[in-house]
């Protein structure tokens, strides 16, 4: 079973309700008012998204509702009521409804603060809320700025790994050797073993050359140090190439023993793939026209069901709800700062005189 982070318990106190739930012909249906943090805190793998992934896979969650901010006593953030159940109708199985009941049309101003609540929904807005939750109303229905239906698996993602080829390039200088220095393994050699190496590297290995392919650097590093006797470790000479090298784009692409492309790790990128659409085809389409040498790593695999990327799900709410307002225009704006201009020059006019 995934737990939460420590520092949050509301998910671990839903699934304590969750593990509550009557499993006979009635069921049960829970009521959990929460905050934000439940609905997309943690990544792919994090417990919280594979809490969300647990629910949502066994059709629990029936809708969720957002309240207005300044609501309640002791808090001014926003807070959202989660409905569940595990006996849902035929009409939302497979489904879930997100209501945005956080505009002024659902609540108004308290006469009177108390503490941070300075607002309430009054019995209307409750009698509305209710209807639309109850008749599903939504876009269909004209209900679409307030209220939206989705899949449960619209919330899912796979987030695969997109690597970049290591192109590295190599070169003998003075900054390279004192970085050198400083690496672990070649630091605990002893005086003598670091003065041979160094040595060796500077008479060995032309200066100002400037190697664009890691196997000939390698194999013309490997033949020096054995002109000069010296047999090093294996962390000592990964030291001596990762302290001469550098990423040129260029350069050739690093490869393995087994003749693939090394990952460089630098350049290494997430994408998140909706769960409906294919990882194929999102690479193609998103990725492969503007990095033609990147690729998926497809042992980065999902523990559960095996596919190529790791699972995860998230409750965005300003995604979905979100209202794009256009700015005003230029003409209107400057008109405004050259009235404002105007009377600032008039109170500064008034203050000289």
């Amino acid at each position: 079973m995934p737990l939460p982070r420590v520092s949050d318990g509301q998910l671990l106190f839903l699934q304590h309700m969750i593990s509550k739930m009557r499993d006979d012909e009635q069921g049960t249906r829970i009521g959990i008012v929460m905050n934000g943090s439940p609905l997309f805190t943690g990544g792919a793998g994090s417990g919280e998204s594979e809490i969300r992934r647990w629910m949502l896979e066994n059709d629990w969650v029936e809708a969720i509702i957002a309240l207005p901010t300044d609501l309640f006593y002791n808090t001014g953030i926003q807070t959202y009521v989660w409905l569940l159940t595990n006996r849902k109708t035929r009409d939302r199985q497979g489904k879930v409804q997100l209501i945005d009941a956080s505009s002024d049309r659902f609540w108004k101003s308290m006469r009177k603060s108390l503490g941070s609540k300075r607002r309430e929904i009054p019995p209307e807005a409750c009698d509305e809320i209710t209807r639309i939750y109850a008749e599903m109303l939504n876009g269909e229905a004209g209900w679409g700025e307030y209220s939206k239906i989705f899949k449960t698996t619209d919330f899912g993602y796979r987030e695969i790994r997109v690597e970049r080829p290591l192109k590295l390039a190599f070169e003998v200088t003075e900054d390279a050797l004192e970085a050198l220095r400083e690496v672990k393994p070649f630091a605990k050699l002893d005086e003598a073993e670091q003065a041979g190496i160094l040595t060796t590297l500077r008479q060995s290995l032309p200066a100002g050359k400037r190697w664009l392919d890691r196997a000939e650097f390698d194999k013309d590093l490997t033949a020096a140090l054995k002109a000069a006797g010296i047999k090093l470790p294996a962390p000592v000479k990964k030291a001596i190439l990762s302290a001469l090298s550098e990423r040129d784009e260029d350069a050739k692409t690093c490869t393995g023993k087994d003749g693939k492309p090394g990952a460089d790790s630098d350049l290494r990128d997430h994408e998140l793939v909706p769960l409906a659409e294919d990882w194929r085809d999102y690479v193609q389409r998103e990725v492969l026209p503007f990095v033609p040498d990147a690729w998926v790593d497809q042992s980065h695999t999902d523990a559960q069901d095996g596919g190529v990327g790791r699972v995860g799900y998230e409750i965005n709410f300003n995604r979905y709800f979100y209202q794009y307002v256009p700015p005003r225009p230029l003409a209107e704006i400057d008109a405004e700062l050259k009235a404002l201009e105007a009377e600032i020059a008039g109170l500064l006019q008034e203050v000289v005189e």
